[in-house]
């Protein structure tokens, strides 16, 4: 199993905002061999920094799974607009890959 996440800072006002974009996009992670599931979870808010965090998690079979869907089109196709949305992010989303260990 992998896990691959990106974490996310998003500017404060902007959070129902950010959270639509990913209700209504248009995924086609189901059509992708090895794709198990998809979360987005919403983590604390930095009252300091002014932001709230987020992480997308998806799972996977392998890490090759997720490796053949970043070279798709379909992943293309899917952050094809990533960068519409200004004043909403606080920096560029950080990335995470694991690789289970122990999967019970």
């Amino acid at each position: 199993m992998y896990v691959a996440m990106n974490r996310f800072r998003v500017n404060e006002g902007h959070e129902e905002a950010f959270e639509n974009v990913w209700r209504n996009r248009n995924s086609s992670l189901a059509e992708m061999a090895g794709f198990r599931s998809f979360h987005l979870l919403k983590g604390p808010r930095d009252e300091e920094a002014k932001t709230t965090l987020y992480a997308s998690h998806t799972i996977w079979e392998s890490e090759q799974d997720f490796i053949d869907w970043t070279r798709s089109d379909n992943f293309r196709n899917a952050h094809k607009n990533a960068g519409n949305n200004k004043g909403m992010y606080a920096g560029h989303p950080n990335f995470e890959g694991f690789v289970a260990v122990v999967d019970e």
